[in-house]
């Protein structure tokens, strides 16, 4: 089993954003750098970058999105919409005294960082996205999409849009849901292809009983999963949850982009085992319109969805060189 993360020389502070305060944590001195987490993540999700991206020489910076962590969670679920977490990504880069920045996101902060990116490409002047492909804004209502998908099950982002269900399927055993969710979705320790799909819940079910028990990913430490399970039993899940119950408003809310590439540099790694890469391979094949400035995508195969971590020194080599390109 791994072992924690060795970490020095960080800096965890707290600065202003429209959500109130968003905690980061930095390490490094140069091009800043900005890493966007996950569902059901933290900035620690980024623990094996930080300090290689130092290394590299550049200022690497990983936040708690509005909702998690140690950063502002506004009690109203619109206050998670995505044009309000881009703009909370505007308020840190100028909080460090910075103009611009490069921004990096895995999972749902990968269409943070793919969103800001494309709202604010004044600020964000190239992005890498990890585990979720660009797809730009358009195209059916998503509510629509996602309740048509589960034919007599239902997809896990139509489960978790109705407050405050999944979370009572979650908040009393964090712990337990957390290590149940990083297993089905890492290569090591994911349901066999013929096991009922942990993304869909049957009928009066939870997602739960459809996760792997008993084993922890090779990424993943007991002391890791503590780490994570105590900010959730801290803050509760809704503040997290809430970014997919704004998905009908940021389809709303982005109709001037419907539709639109991001001219901006960017980078694509995903998983070979990950759900999120072989559902969305359209997605990819469409890089050539979606993505023009697209530098380098890679598919790691047998890694799962939790890549930066499952695959961390393959990340961190890719990363860097590609920033290592990047204008500075």
């Amino acid at each position: 089993m791994s072992q924690p993360a060795r970490i020095t020389d960080q800096r965890h502070r707290t600065v202003p954003s429209p959500a109130g305060r968003i905690h980061l944590v930095e390490q490094g001195v140069g091009p800043l750098v900005l890493l966007v987490h996950g569902f059901p993540e933290s900035w620690y999700s980024w623990r094996r970058q930080l300090p290689v991206l130092a290394a590299a020489g550049f200022r690497a910076v990983a936040i708690d999105v509005r909702g998690y962590g140690r950063s502002s969670r506004p009690e109203s679920v619109d206050a998670y919409r995505m044009l309000d977490l881009i703009e909370d990504n505007v308020a840190v880069v100028h909080a460090l005294g910075e103009e611009t920045a490069v921004i990096v996101g895995h999972d749902w902060g990968s269409a943070i960082a793919a969103d800001s990116a494309l709202v604010r490409p004044d600020v964000f002047r190239a992005v890498g996205l990890l585990s979720v492909p660009y797809a730009p804004p358009g195209g059916p209502r998503p509510s629509e999409v996602f309740a048509g998908m589960g034919g007599d099950e239902e997809f896990y982002v139509s489960y978790f849009q109705e407050p405050g269900r999944a979370e009572a399927e979650i908040e009393p055993d964090v712990r337990g849901w957390l290590a149940g969710v990083y297993a089905a979705l890492s290569a090591d320790t994911m349901p066999a292809p013929d096991a009922p799909d942990p993304h869909f819940v049957r009928l009066g079910g939870t997602m739960r009983e459809r996760f792997p028990a008993g084993r922890l990913p090779a990424w993943l430490s007991e002391d890791e999963l503590d780490f994570y399970a105590a900010e959730f039993e801290r803050t509760g899940m809704s503040g997290a949850l809430n970014r997919y119950r704004n998905m009908d408003r940021d389809w709303t809310d982005l109709t001037d982009f419907h539709g639109a590439p991001i001219t901006r540099p960017a980078l694509f790694i995903g998983g070979g085992l990950d759900a999120s890469t072989t559902w969305m391979s359209g997605a990819i094949e469409a890089y050539p319109r979606t993505l023009p400035a697209l530098d380098s995508s890679h598919i790691l195969d047998g890694t799962g969805h939790w890549i930066q971590q499952e695959r961390s020194e393959e990340v961190n080599g890719i990363l860097t060189g590609w920033l290592g390109s990047l204008p500075r």
